[in-house]
């Protein structure tokens, strides 16, 4: 396993009123968001990036406005329309 030193001054966890592990659990989700939303892992990777479940990860995607389909909401409704016509012929 491969770690990752960051080193940070104590003003971000005054300004964020976190505890250092909540501070580092939280910039792990959020650079494994962040690498998920680029494409350049998969939710299963970003997962254990994140140290959780894939699942609960899935279910964070969703808080932060991203979708564990690689679609956007617009995408979806998009195809949702092209169904429907392609049915109707």
């Amino acid at each position: 396993m491969n770690t990752l030193h960051i080193k940070y001054p104590p003003e971000i966890l005054w300004a964020l009123q976190q505890e250092p592990k909540e501070f580092e659990r939280e910039a792990r989700l959020l650079l494994a968001i962040k690498l998920y939303e680029s494409g350049k892992l998969t939710t299963g990777l970003a997962s254990k990036l994140a140290d959780i479940p894939r699942v609960t990860f899935i279910f964070l995607l969703g808080q932060y406005g991203l979708s564990p389909f690689g679609e956007t909401p617009k995408d979806l409704v998009k195809d949702l329309k092209h169904a429907r016509q392609a049915r109707r012929r």
